[in-house]
């Protein structure tokens, strides 16, 4: 009974952890679609709304981590912090800024749809930097999955290429800050959780951000007067962005990084349920026979990489296993030999 009750409490504490991340997660798309898109708040400027996130973020993560010590600051110096956090931080800022922008031209649900290629770009980049060994297989699983998309993309009523580049490259640029982090943090033994994340690269994010704003946002602002900000709604659109990220570290921290994958997926779903049954997009039979190709491949990607984590851990334990019963031994031959010199001692 003790031990039904420790795994159900274990089993509702993961539900807990994934539902308020599906609730934050839906919440800052739904959230950004309403401000940026010209139907609804019309306020497209995503670079402004970006550094007021990183900006929010920052401030944020610095009284957690200084002043309320929720988490301990990593040790780096300043040339690991240039060359490691500064190029994750440029492509975090570029990353952002293009996935918003796209908000103005695409449908929440069509910019969804393409999202299901990240694991694409992240396997094609982690094979270009040789963090990954190239598998026919996996290949053919990352073609299906960009051929669903591609039909979900000709499927689409509301085409604009110019938004179909903008959500692309924010992929590509993601991918690319996905596989850095591995390269130039975790090879080092540098593992930032989500709020350290934001303590060191968000104020990177904004300093890299404020050189396109003000050649390419900061004019139209000035010549419209729209600097004044309504603080409610860029507020708690701030807070909801910076709660995401506190969700992500109790996901993450509390399951593993391919649960929050698999949850994606389900989040992705239930967002294009929402984009077409309230927000009122067309959502038309092609994008969903697209789509749900790619959700396949993506399904069977997560399912090849929770199998492989299985057997990464079986062999782990097997290897634990061997190395304790071959100190036990050890022990045992140790002991026995000093027995042996203690007898040779006392003759």
């Amino acid at each position: 009974m003790a031990l039904s009750e420790s795994v159900m409490k274990k089993v509702l504490l993961s539900y807990t952890y994934v539902s308020i991340w599906i609730f934050l997660s839906f919440s800052v798309i739904i959230y950004n679609k309403y401000i940026l898109d010209q139907k609804m708040y019309n306020w497209p400027f995503p670079i402004s709304l970006t550094m007021i996130h990183m900006a929010f973020c920052s401030s944020f993560a610095y009284i957690l981590v200084k002043i309320f010590k929720l988490v301990e600051p990593i040790s780096m110096s300043f040339d690991i912090y240039l060359k490691s956090v500064v190029p994750i931080g440029a492509l975090y800022s570029l990353s952002l800024w293009f996935s918003n922008s796209a908000y103005i031209y695409l449908s929440v649900s069509f910019i969804q749809m393409l999202k299901a290629l990240m694991p694409v770009a992240v396997y094609s980049i982690s094979v270009s930097f040789k963090k990954e060994s190239f598998k026919k297989d996996t290949m053919i699983n990352m073609v299906s999955i960009s051929l669903g998309v591609a039909v979900a993309a000709y499927g689409e009523a509301k085409f604009d290429v110019f938004g179909v580049t903008l959500q692309l490259m924010a992929v590509a640029f993601e991918a690319t800050r996905l596989v850095l982090i591995q390269i130039l943090l975790n090879s080092k033994g540098i593992k930032l959780n989500p709020i350290t994340s934001l303590y060191y690269i968000a104020p990177c994010c904004l300093v890299f951000l404020s050189l396109p704003w003000f050649f390419m946002e900061y004019p139209l602002l000035r010549d419209k007067s729209s600097l004044e900000l309504d603080l409610w709604v860029f507020g708690s659109n701030s807070l909801c962005a910076f709660a995401l990220n506190l969700a992500v570290f109790l996901l993450v921290g509390k399951t593993s990084a391919l649960t929050m994958n698999v949850v994606g997926v389900v989040k992705d779903w239930l967002l294009i349920a929402f984009s077409w049954s309230v927000i009122k997009d067309t959502v038309t039979p092609l994008n969903l026979i697209g789509y749900g190709l790619a959700f396949l491949g993506v399904a069977y990607y997560n399912h090849c990489k929770l199998k492989a984590l299985k057997t990464s851990e079986a062999q782990k334990r097997v290897q634990h296993e061997d190395d304790t019963e071959a100190g036990k031994l050890l022990e045992e031959r140790d002991g026995k030999q000093d027995e042996e010199n203690s007898r040779n001692n006392e003759n």
